[in-house]
C-alpha cells in the first residue's frame, strides 16, 4: 500500500504547480505506519513536489498507538504536529463508541506528546447518548488542564452497521439527541472563549498561532491533493475521489492508471461550495469576494437570501462580511443551505 501511494504521488505530480504548504496523514489509522514508511511517503512528496520551507506536517493518531517510543520516533521525523483522537476521558463513552483505547491511555499519550511536540491537537466528541452537560464539561475542563493548544470537537454521528447503531435500534442505548448536542456545543464555545481559544471554524478551536494550517486551507477553498484509497481532491474547478477498495486501488496504480472519478464543478457548484465553507469560519463570507468570483447576480441573490436570516439573528452583516451569530452557530450548515443557489 505504501509503495502504491508513493506511485500515485508520482503519477499526479503535475496536478500541483504551487508550493505544498501542508501535508496531512489522515483517514484510517496512519499512526500504524512505521517510521520508515512515514519517511518513505514524505521522501516521495519532497522528491516530486515543491515543498514550502516550513510546512505543517500532521499525523492523525489514536492514543493506543502512541507509546513513548513511537512518539520519540515521530518527533525525530519531519512530522511537526499530532492530531490525537481522544474522543472522551470517560470509560463509558469510549466503550459506547467502541474505541480501542481507555482514558488512562488518552491521558498518558497527551502528556508524552506535550514533551515532544509544541504543536498538537486532540479530538473530543459531544452529543453522546447519556452524556450529561456536567460530564461533557468535565471532558472540556480535562482537556484544558493539559494546556493543549488546539482542540477539535465534533457532534457524534452514528454510522450504519456499527455496534452503536445496533444498540440504538434495539433500544439498549437512547438515540442521539440534537437538542443535547446543541447545548453541549453552546457550553463548549463559551468555555473555550474564556480559556483564550478562537473558534476559527465551527468544530475547531485554536490558541493564536496554533490554528491548523491544513484546516484553514480547506475552509478557505484552497486546492488539495488526496492520495490513497478513498482520498478526495479539489482544485477549485473540479473534485475527484479515489476508489475505496484497497485491492482495486493497488492493481490500478500498478498499471499506472488513476483509480478515481472526477466531477467538474459548475459556477453554481463553486458558489455553493464557497458559501458552505466560509460560513463555518470566523471570517465569514466576503460579499466583495462573492462579486469578484461570481458576479453581481450572485451578490444580489446572497443578500436577498440572507435578509430573513439576519432578521432572525442567525446571521449578521458587518462591513460587507456575512458572519453566523452565536445563536446560529450550531445551525450553520442549515443556514448555508438556505443561501445555496439551486437553479
Amino acid at each position: 500500500m505504501v509503495d502504491a501511494i508513493c506511485s500515485e504521488l508520482l503519477l499526479r505530480k503535475d496536478e500541483i504547480q504551487e508550493e505544498v504548504q501542508t501535508i496531512y496523514f489522515g483517514g484510517g489509522t496512519p499512526s500504524l505506519l512505521s517510521s520508515e514508511e512515514i519517511e518513505q511517503l514524505l521522501d516521495a512528496v519532497y522528491e516530486h513536489y515543491q515543498v514550502y520551507q516550513f510546512p505543517e506536517i500532521t499525523l492523525e493518531a489514536n492514543p493506543d498507538d502512541l507509546s513513548e517510543a513511537v512518539i520519540e520516533k515521530l518527533a525525530e521525523s519531519k512530522i511537526n504536529r499530532l492530531s490525537i483522537g481522544v474522543q472522551s476521558f470517560f470509560e463509558e463513552d469510549l466503550k459506547l463508541m467502541n474505541r480501542a483505547h481507555n482514558a488512562e491511555e488518552a491521558i498518558r499519550c497527551i502528556e508524552l506528546s506535550k514533551k515532544h511536540f509544541e504543536n498538537y491537537s486532540i479530538d473530543l466528541i459531544y452529543g453522546i447518548p447519556n452524556m450529561t452537560e456536567g460530564r461533557w464539561m468535565e471532558n472540556v475542563r480535562k482537556a484544558l488542564s493539559f494546556e493543549v493548544p488546539h482542540i477539535s470537537c465534533y457532534a457524534l454521528t452514528v454510522e450504519p452497521k456499527t455496534a452503536l447503531h445496533k444498540f440504538i435500534e434495539k433500544g439498549v442505548v437512547p438515540p442521539v439527541d440534537d437538542e443535547l448536542a446543541q447545548k453541549h456545543h453552546e457550553l463548549l464555545v463559551e468555555a473555550m472563549e474564556q480559556a483564550g481559544f478562537d473558534n476559527y471554524e465551527f468544530s475547531n478551536f485554536g490558541k493564536p498561532g496554533f490554528y491548523s494550517e491544513n484546516n484553514m486551507a480547506y475552509w478557505h477553498g484552497e486546492s488539495y491533493l488526496g492520495v490513497g484509497p478513498s482520498a478526495h481532491s479539489y482544485d477549485g474547478e473540479s473534485r475527484s475521489w479515489n476508489v475505496s477498495n484497497n485491492s482495486k486501488y493497488m492493481i490500478a496504480i500498478e498499471d499506472e492508471n488513476l483509480p478515481l472519478e472526477r466531477e467538474a464543478l459548475t459556477k453554481q457548484d463553486q458558489y455553493n461550495e464557497y458559501v458552505m465553507t466560509r460560513l463555518r469560519t470566523m471570517w465569514g463570507i466576503s460579499l466583495e469576494e462573492v462579486t469578484e468570483l461570481f458576479g453581481a447576480e450572485y451578490y444580489d441573490y446572497l443578500l436577498q437570501q440572507a435578509q430573513s436570516l439576519i432578521e432572525k439573528q442567525l446571521l449578521f452583516l458587518d462591513d460587507e462580511i456575512l458572519i453566523v451569530t452565536r445563536k446560529g452557530k450550531f445551525l450553520s450548515d442549515g443556514i448555508a443551505s438556505d443561501l445555496f443557489k439551486l437553479r
